[in-house]
């Protein structure tokens, strides 16, 4: 289960690094537009004042010379105005954009950044964990096999010892033929023994007797 929340860890922070990477791409690009855009807006905005300058200063001589171009004139500097102010809109919403843009990529890059040191943390401990876990029912099982091999000598040993034993062990009939066989030699030892001594008693006897008579001769 470790290493399984491992990959899927290591799998979400390789999304994140390629999200980040794809919102720097995005954000890169949108910055040089917004410059290259706002320095021609700024261009054209300063062109429209100077000519505004020009022109005002122009018509503000009151010279009898302009004669009927001061209608004109009037009507163009409606237009630079208008287009001053357009430009000025135009400036304005497109820095307004761009710092709402870079305030969003800022955020969102911190989130990214904490999210990512989170997960490689969780990877290193969890990665560690995996580690020890495995060397424990590594060890485990090296003990659970040594115990294996224990009680199998253990248990051969015994085996060993019951065969001896029922090979060395008598039967009832065995013991029984046994103490009858030795029962019937101390008898036939006994019974020896009791011819024996009556043959010296009798020996004993006519050797006393022939004593006797040899004495009353």
């Amino acid at each position: 289960k470790l290493k399984e929340e491992v990959k899927v860890l290591q799998e979400e922070l390789a999304a994140l690094v390629k999200e980040q990477a794809e919102m720097d791409k995005i954000r890169t690009e949108e910055k040089a537009e917004y410059k290259a855009n706002s320095a021609e807006m700024e261009k054209g905005l300063e062109g429209v004042k100077l000519a505004l300058k020009v022109l005002s200063e122009y018509y503000a001589k009151g010279d009898d010379s302009h004669g009927s171009a001061d209608g004109a004139g009037a009507g163009i500097i409606g237009i630079l105005e208008v287009c001053e102010s357009d430009f000025t809109k135009g400036l304005a919403e497109m820095s307004s954009d761009e710092e709402a843009a870079q305030n969003a990529y800022d955020q969102q890059t911190k989130e990214n950044e904490i999210e990512k040191v989170t997960k490689e943390q969780d990877v290193k401990y969890k990665t560690k964990e995996s580690a020890e876990l495995d060397k424990a029912v590594a060890e485990a099982s090296a003990d659970r096999a040594g115990v294996k091999e224990e009680l199998a000598a253990v248990e051969e040993y015994l085996q060993k010892i019951e065969k001896e034993c029922v090979e060395k062990a008598e039967t009832y009939e065995e013991r029984k033929a046994r103490f009858e066989a030795e029962i019937a030699g101390l008898k036939e030892a006994l019974q020896v023994l009791n011819q024996e001594t009556a043959f010296v008693q009798k020996a004993s006897t006519r050797h006393l007797r022939a004593v006797s008579l040899h004495r009353h001769a």
